[in-house]
């Protein structure tokens, strides 16, 4: 077996001053730790499908499929230690260190792992102080949006043996004392947790429906991405009915392994019905096991299993889906059979490539994003028509552009925006191509065929959230930022835990409108959960500015730049797809009002 490169969530956990205990009584805090470990450690562990990769007397590797099951594992640890603690005086006490972080390792054949993103957990946990959790900037990103939690940003550190600085959050247990080393905490910031979604919404009048992520039953954390992957086709299956309305997956799979009822997830994303279900596969078989469930009354309006073999995983879905849309009572017209007929055959171990390319790709970092267009590429490798496969790889690509990730942005874009066309040329019933392609055009200024990309992509998927928020944002660059209100409003409610770029549109196109008092109002909320985004303190500066504010559009712009000190006007005029030079030159103009720039 030869060595595997990926992206994993490591967790590294050290005992705090292990050798000063083991001098005191080494038999004891030995047994001390082995219950521990057999009491609290291993079983949360297990309940947080982590893969214990190796132990030394005092510390622990582990490997989480999910930087938010780390997490949550870490917090539930140092929490009952916390309590473990109570009363023991202090010179014996098991105190624990953890850092986490979400980088690039390599599996060797023995199952150990290397690499920075072993490297870079193990400097975390060293300066973590007693009690608390550590995580890199890559890692924290991945929880902000969906653990209610409040970190300290420590600022970026150099880390022993890393090249770069790393910015670092803090998440204190209790009151962690700073006995041991702690890390210097300069200036800090105090992050908020994300705001909680409406407690209710009107029902709409359609069936409106949320699918939760199936749990893996395989046993293995590694079909994590199985699991996930089928459900979320299934979403996609069922966005494609306009009798129906679906919440997207980012909504509906905060809920993952977390301990809440149907009526509370219901109640929290505004719909009547969820369905939960479970996702076995064992050699070539696979069960999937699926039951919808009525939130009104905790009702089953529906159950099945299916066991099949692995290659018929396709018709599977295909059934789940028209099972679901007749228990929902929904009367399929024509063009509602046509959206749910499956389209040509595909390779399965294509398929799964596929599936792990889109969990690797949705981490929206550098070394994420090229892991998930090689896995993309695998699957082409094997399946050359796979045109959804074709479409994350362009959707990649732009990405590239966007963040500034490869060396030649601009041939990226291109890429980006050939790949989307072939996609959608392969396959133009699929929504996927046409939104990788209207974003790719987006950025190339040919807003109009952007716009039509869009409107195609929603005629297939009318639930698409991510659909109806291209279409927003490039309706904003085209000079109608009314309209993409409009369309802002369909996503968010499509997706109530929207993404929090999502406010970033939202207060371009209150700003283009003149509303400059409620764009602050959409950009304070997404610095609330996204609190080092430049752009948003840039906008930010320019309603102060023009609002007459000099001061609080100083110390909005002055945060821009220490963000990003390479933050520059005449690179956003020349990216940013403005049909209109003048809707840019506003921004540029409040800045100017409060005295910022020439």
């Amino acid at each position: 077996m030869s060595d595997t490169r990926k992206i994993a969530a490591i967790l590294v956990a050290d005992v705090v001053g292990y050798s000063r205990l083991a001098g005191l009584d080494e038999e004891r805090i030995l047994a001390r730790l082995r219950t521990l470990r057999s009491d609290l450690i291993d079983p949360t562990i297990a309940v947080y499908n982590g893969r214990i990769v190796k132990r030394t007397g005092d510390g622990s590797l582990i490997e989480f499929r999910s930087v938010v099951d780390a997490v949550r594992c870490a917090i539930e640890v140092q929490s009952a230690m916390l309590e473990r603690n109570a009363g023991v005086p202090e010179d014996r006490r098991i105190e624990f260190r953890i850092g986490i972080h979400l980088g690039d390792v390599v599996e060797e054949s023995d199952g150990d792992l290397m690499g920075d993103g072993v490297n870079i957990a193990s400097r975390l946990e060293g300066i973590a102080r007693p009690g608390s959790i550590c995580l890199s900037e890559d890692a924290y990103r991945q929880v902000k949006a969906r653990l209610d939690l409040a970190a300290t940003d420590l600022g970026a550190t150099q880390l022993k043996n890393i090249v770069e600085p790393i910015r670092i959050y803090a998440l204190e247990i209790g009151l962690a004392r700073g006995a041991d080393g702690p890390a210097p905490v300069p200036s800090p910031v105090q992050v908020q947790p994300q705001p909680q979604p409406p407690s209710s919404y009107h029902l709409p009048e359609k069936p409106s429906i949320a699918v939760l992520a199936f749990d893996n039953m395989s046993g293995d954390a590694e079909q994590e991405y199985f699991s996930d992957g089928i459900s979320e086709d299934i979403i996609t299956d069922l966005s494609r009915l306009p009798e129906l309305h679906v919440i997207a997956r980012n909504s509906s799979f905060v809920y993952k392994n977390a301990a809440v009822s149907v009526p509370e997830v219901a109640k929290a994303l505004g719909v009547r019905y969820v369905l939960e279900g479970s996702v076995r596969k064992a050699g070539n078989r696979v069960r999937v096991t699926a039951q919808l469930i009525d939130a009104h009354d905790g009702g089953h309006v529906w159950a099945n299993r299916f066991d099949r073999d692995l290659t018929d995983i396709f018709a599977v879905q295909d059934e789940l889906t028209r099972e679901i849309v007749t228990a929902l009572k929904v009367q399929l017209t024509g063009g509602d059979q046509g959206r749910l007929a499956g389209g040509r055959p595909v390779d399965v171990k294509a398929y799964e490539l596929l599936l792990r390319g889109r969990e690797q790709a949705s981490v929206h970092t550098l070394l994420a994003n090229a892991a998930g267009r090689s896995l993309a590429e695998a699957a082409i490798a094997i399946d050359p028509d796979y045109a959804a496969a074709h479409a994350l790889i362009a959707f990649t690509h732009v990405l590239d552009y966007v963040n500034d990730w490869s060396a030649d942005p601009e041939q990226s874009l291109r890429t980006g925006r050939a790949l989307a066309e072939r996609a959608v040329a392969m396959a133009n019933d699929q929504p996927d191509g046409h939104c990788s392609l209207s974003i790719a055009c987006m950025w190339m200024r040919e807003l109009d065929r952007a716009k039509e990309e869009a409107q195609l992509g929603l005629a297939l998927a009318p639930s698409s959230a991510q659909l109806h928020m291209a279409l927003a944002h490039a309706l904003i660059f085209s000079g109608d930022p009314k309209a993409a209100l409009d369309e802002l409003e369909i996503s968010m409610r499509l997706d109530p835990l929207y993404p929090e770029v999502l406010l970033q549109f939202l207060g371009d196109a209150h700003f283009s409108l003149g509303n400059y008092e409620t764009a602050i109002l959409a950009i304070e909320a997404r610095l609330m959960r996204n609190p080092h985004s430049e752009t948003a303190y840039a906008l930010l500066a320019s309603c102060h500015g023009h609002l007459g504010r000099p001061e609080q559009s100083r110390q909005a712009w002055n945060r821009a730049l220490e963000l990003n000190p390479n933050f520059s006007i005449a690179r956003r005029r020349r990216v940013l797809p403005f049909r209109n030079p003048d809707d840019f030159e506003r921004r540029v103009e409040g800045l100017r009002k409060a005295g910022l720039v020439a």
